[in-house]
């Protein structure tokens, strides 16, 4: 989207006066800065799952198996802490709630899966279930 502005003789082109001109605007969040991103590598025993998602509590994270689907979501909490005689110019961390889905080729199994959340990075382990053996059926 263009940005138009109005022509004002008198303004002054001081570089200095302009500087920081926008930069108390307030800033809108996109969608894209709420996502988890991941990768998801496979190997025949195991999909193994890295989803960044700074800033979060270990304990604000939950998982969610069911079958061969995973589910993952967070809680980014903000701390309003202001000290007397203090002011916020400017904030750009934010609160709120994320979340992500996504279907595997083979269920997991669930009893020895495991997460370990280290330095803003949720690493999940996910063994795949043992496909069951194919039964043959007499006709009668």
């Amino acid at each position: 989207m263009a940005h138009i502005s109005r022509y004002d003789p008198l303004e002054t082109t001081d570089p200095l006066d302009t500087l920081f001109r926008g930069f108390f605007r307030p800033v809108q969040m996109s969608k894209e800065m709420l996502q988890i991103r991941m990768d998801v590598k496979e190997d025949e025993k195991a999909y193994v799952v890295h989803a960044d998602i700074p800033g979060v509590a270990k304990d604000d994270i939950h998982v969610t198996l069911d079958g061969n689907t995973v589910s993952i979501s967070a809680e980014v909490k903000k701390h309003t802490e202001q000290k007397e005689g203090e002011r916020v110019l400017r904030r750009e961390r934010h609160a709120g709630r994320v979340s992500r889905s996504f279907a595997l080729e083979q269920e997991v199994d669930e009893a020895s899966a495991s997460a370990r959340y280290e330095d803003g990075v949720l690493e999940l382990v996910l063994p795949k279930k043992a496909a069951a053996a194919a039964r043959r059926l007499a006709v009668q």
